[in-house]
C-alpha cells in the first residue's frame, strides 16, 4: 500500500483527460437526477422560459426531460453549450477580466450539461427564437453527435428541449448509492417546488409516466398578491391563510416574503426557504435568523413555516462558494442577520393578537372524534330517567323522552354548579362587537366563553395572562434596561483560543443584556456580573453556549432564551391562574387587554391562549351543516 502510494506520488503532473474531467465536475455539480433537473431548470429561467415542463421515468434516471418556451439556441450555440466553461452569462470586459462577483443570472459556471453529458445519454433540442428550424445535438457519455436538423413539436415556436436518458450509466458506481425511486422522485418534486417559488410569473409541470405531480399555472395580481397565492399553490392554503407579511429595507438590502404564525408551526425545520437574488440557497444563516425570531414563541421542538427572499448587490454576496451554487457567503453577515431578525419581529408584532385558522380546524376535529354515538346525561343532581314515559305526538311518530315535571330544578342544577357561570349581558356593552366578543361565561374557573358577531371564542385564562404579564416584562425591561448583579468573585471560563475571541467580540452586546466580560489571558473569559433576574446559575455552561451559538448562528441565543425562560416563569407566577372565579368586568378587561397586546394568541410555547369558532363551525358540530 505504502509503495503504491510512493510511486504515485512520484509520478510526473499530467492533464486528465476531458472526459475524466467532466465525471469529476459531474460529481460535484450532478451528486443525483433532483441536482441534473436543477440545473436545467435554471438554464430554463435564465431563457426567460414562461412555461417548463419536466418529465420523469424511474426516478429520474432512466429519464429526465426539461422543456422551456425559452429564446433558444442557435445551430451554432449549441456545440459551445456542451463545452467545459462555455456560457452567455458572464462577459468580459476590453482586457479580458470576468468578474466573478456580478451574477445576476441563476447559472454561470458552464459545467451543467457537460458534465451531464459524460454520465448519461443527453439529447439538446432548441430552436432559436426568430429562427425558421429546430437543431439537435447529443452526448453519449461524452461523445458528441450533431448537430443536425430536428423535428420542432415544442411549446412555442421557440424554445429547448433538453432530454437526459440512463443518467449515470457511464458511471455504474455512483448507481449504487442512489436512493428509491420514490426518494429521487420526491427530490425532483422539492427541487421545482423551491424553483417555483421564486417565479410566480411562470408555469410549472412535474409528471411521470403515470400522473401529474405538480403543475402550478403563471399567477396573476401584483407581484405580492402572485408571490402569495404561488406560496398557498406550493405550500398549502394553510399556510396562505396562516402568514403574514414580511417586507423590510435597509442599506440597499430588501428583505421579503412571509412567515407563518407562531401557532402555525411545524415538527421539522424543512419548511424553510431562502432565496437570494432568485437563487435557492440553504443557509445556516437562516436557521439562526427565524430561530432567534420566533424564540419566545415556540417550544425548542417546534419550528416556524417561513419564505424570505433577499434582493441586494450581487457585489454583497459570493454565490460562487459552492460547486452546485446552494451555498453564499454575505459580505455583511450581521446588517443581513439584523434585517431579518427586524423584520420578522415587525411582521409577528402587527399581528396582534391573531391566532391562526389552524386552531379552530383542530378543535373541531378533537370534538367530533370524542362525540359519541349516544350522549348520557352524567350529573347525579339532574339526568333523564329511563323510567319517564315517551311522548310521540310528531307527525312522523318518532317518540322522544319526556322533560321531568319539575324543569325548573333540571336548569338550577347548572346555577348551583361552581364549575360554570353565566355572566348576563351589561347594560353598557360597547357599540359594535370586539375582536375578541364579550365575555358571556366562565366554565371550570379556568375558560372564558366569550361571544363575537359571528361566533364565539374560548379563551384559557391563565395562558392568555401569563403572556400579557411577560409582554409587559419585556417592554419594561427595554425602558429600564437590564439589571445586574456583580459577582464577588469573578467566574473564571477557560476556552479555546478562538471560542474565547468569539465571545469577547460581543462583549458589548452581551453587557446590553446584563452580561459583562472581559478577556483573562488567553483562551479565557472572566464573568463579573449577571443579569440580576437570572440568580444563581451555571455560569461557565451559560459561557459555553455562547461561544457555540455565535459560531453557529452569529447571535448569542443562550442567554436570550435564558432570559426569556427565567421571564416566563415569573409571568407564570404573577399571571392568573386556573381555578380562580373571574367577574364580568375582569374577564372582559383580559380580552381587551389581548386585543391591545402583541404576540397574546399563543403562549411562549407556541400553544394558542384562545380558539375562535364561528357559527359556521359550530353549525358543522351539530350536523347544520
Amino acid at each position: 500500500m505504502a509503495e503504491s502510494a510512493l510511486k504515485h506520488s512520484e509520478g510526473r503532473i499530467r492533464r486528465l483527460p476531458p472526459d475524466a474531467v467532466n465525471r469529476i465536475a459531474a460529481g460535484e455539480v450532478v451528486e443525483r437526477p433532483a441536482a441534473a433537473a436543477k440545473e436545467l431548470i435554471e438554464n430554463a429561467l435564465d431563457a426567460s422560459a414562461r412555461t417548463i415542463r419536466v418529465r420523469i421515468e424511474g426516478g429520474g434516471l432512466v429519464r429526465l426531460m426539461v422543456e422551456d418556451d425559452g429564446y433558444g439556441m442557435s445551430v451554432d450555440e449549441l456545440p459551445l453549450a456542451i463545452e467545459r466553461h462555455a456560457t452567455s452569462k458572464l462577459t468580459a470586459d476590453d482586457d479580458g477580466h470576468v468578474d466573478l462577483l456580478d451574477i445576476r443570472t441563476m447559472g454561470f459556471r458552464g459545467e451543467a450539461l457537460p458534465s451531464i453529458g459524460s454520465v448519461s445519454r443527453l439529447s439538446i433540442l432548441s430552436r432559436a427564437k426568430g429562427s425558421d428550424s429546430a437543431f439537435e445535438i447529443t452526448v453519449d457519455a461524452g461523445r458528441i453527435h450533431g448537430p443536425k436538423p430536428g423535428p420542432w413539436s415544442g411549446l412555442t415556436s421557440n424554445g429547448t428541449r433538453v432530454d437526459v436518458r440512463d443518467l449515470f450509466y457511464a458511471t455504474p458506481a455512483r448507481l449504487k448509492f442512489m436512493k428509491s425511486e420514490r426518494s429521487e422522485s420526491q427530490a425532483i418534486a422539492d427541487t421545482v417546488r423551491r424553483l417555483a417559488l421564486t417565479r410566480a410569473d411562470v408555469s410549472f409541470h412535474l409528471e411521470t409516466d403515470e400522473r401529474a405531480i405538480i403543475k402550478l399555472q403563471a399567477e396573476q395580481g401584483t407581484p405580492a398578491e402572485a408571490r402569495l397565492k404561488r406560496l398557498g399553490a406550493v405550500l398549502g392554503r394553510e399556510f396562505r391563510e396562516n402568514a403574514v407579511e414580511i417586507e423590510a429595507e435597509r442599506e440597499g438590502v430588501r428583505v421579503s416574503g412571509f412567515a407563518g404564525l407562531p401557532t402555525f408551526n411545524r415538527g421539522t425545520s424543512q419548511h424553510q426557504y431562502l432565496f437570494v437574488n432568485g437563487r435557492p440557497v440553504k443557509d445556516k444563516l437562516l436557521v439562526g435568523v427565524l430561530r432567534a425570531a420566533f424564540q419566545d414563541f415556540l417550544a425548542r421542538d417546534r419550528h416556524p413555516m417561513a419564505v424570505l427572499f433577499v434582493d441586494l448587490d450581487p457585489m454583497q454576496v459570493d454565490v460562487n462558494v459552492h460547486p452546485a451554487k446552494t451555498e453564499v457567503r454575505f459580505r455583511d453577515a450581521a446588517n443581513m442577520r439584523g434585517l431579518m431578525i427586524g423584520a420578522l419581529r415587525h411582521a409577528l408584532a402587527a399581528a396582534g393578537h391573531r391566532a391562526s385558522t389552524t386552531v379552530a380546524g383542530a378543535t373541531l376535529g378533537a370534538a367530533t372524534s370524542h362525540i359519541a354515538p349516544s350522549l348520557q346525561w352524567g350529573s347525579q343532581s339532574a339526568k333523564w330517567s329511563p323510567a319517564r314515559p315517551v311522548v310521540s305526538d310528531t307527525d312522523d311518530g318518532t317518540a322522544y323522552p319526556a322533560m321531568s315535571e319539575n324543569r325548573a330544578s333540571t336548569f338550577d342544577a347548572f346555577a348551583a354548579s361552581p364549575s360554570a357561570r353565566v355572566e348576563p349581558a351589561p347594560d353598557d356593552a360597547p357599540v359594535g362587537t370586539p375582536p375578541l366578543g364579550v365575555a358571556r361565561a366562565q366554565v371550570h374557573e379556568t375558560y372564558i366563553i366569550a361571544q363575537t358577531a359571528d361566533g364565539m371564542v374560548i379563551v384559557d385564562q391563565h395562558a392568555a395572562h401569563e403572556r400579557l404579564v411577560y409582554e409587559r416584562m419585556k417592554t419594561q425591561m427595554v425602558g429600564e434596561g437590564v439589571k445586574r448583579q456583580a459577582l464577588l468573585i469573578p467566574e473564571i471560563v477557560e476556552l479555546s483560543e478562538e471560542e474565547a475571541l468569539r465571545v469577547l467580540d460581543r462583549a458589548a452586546e452581551l453587557e446590553q443584556m446584563g452580561l459583562e466580560v472581559e478577556p483573562f489571558g488567553r483562551g479565557a473569559v472572566a464573568v463579573r456580573a449577571t443579569p440580576a433576574l437570572f440568580g444563581p446559575m451555571d455560569v461557565k455552561g451559560l459561557i459555553r453556549d455562547l461561544a457555540d451559538d455565535f459560531a453557529e448562528y452569529e447571535a448569542g441565543l443562550a442567554l436570550k432564551e435564558r432570559m426569556e425562560e427565567v421571564m416566563g416563569n415569573m409571568a407564570c407566577r404573577g399571571s392568573v391562574r386556573a381555578g380562580r372565579r373571574l367577574t364580568a368586568d375582569e374577564m372582559n378587561a383580559l380580552l381587551r387587554q389581548m386585543e391591545a397586546t402583541p404576540h397574546s394568541g399563543q403562549c411562549n410555547h407556541g400553544r394558542p391562549t384562545y380558539v375562535e369558532l364561528k357559527l359556521s363551525d359550530i353549525e358543522k358540530l351539530f350536523g347544520r351543516r
